[in-house]
């Protein structure tokens, strides 16, 4: 599924135009986004939490090559499924 699946469905069920399903979807991205740059937790209740955390130095792989890759220390984003999602 990709952003213009997602603008459909909400075009479909709400019976918004094109443009306004995709101002929605954009505002909703946009929103989780900022929230995350800020380091804020997002939970979305029956679906999941994203969460900002420190990713540390290491040695990683590329998948293709097989070479080792370095890896700088950072931030990354990681999401925890709700135990509802992952029922089915």
């Amino acid at each position: 599924m990709i952003k213009a699946d997602i603008v459909s469905k909400v075009q479909k069920v709400t019976g918004l135009s094109k443009q306004r399903a995709q101002e929605v979807v954009e505002l909703t991205f946009e929103s989780l986004k900022e929230a995350l740059k800020q380091e804020n937790k997002v939970e979305l209740r029956g679906f999941g939490i994203f969460k900002v955390r420190d990713r540390k130095k290491g040695v990683g792989r590329n998948l293709k090559t097989g070479e080792l890759v370095p890896l700088k220390s950072g931030k990354t984003i990681k999401f925890k499924s709700s135990s509802r999602f992952n029922k089915g």
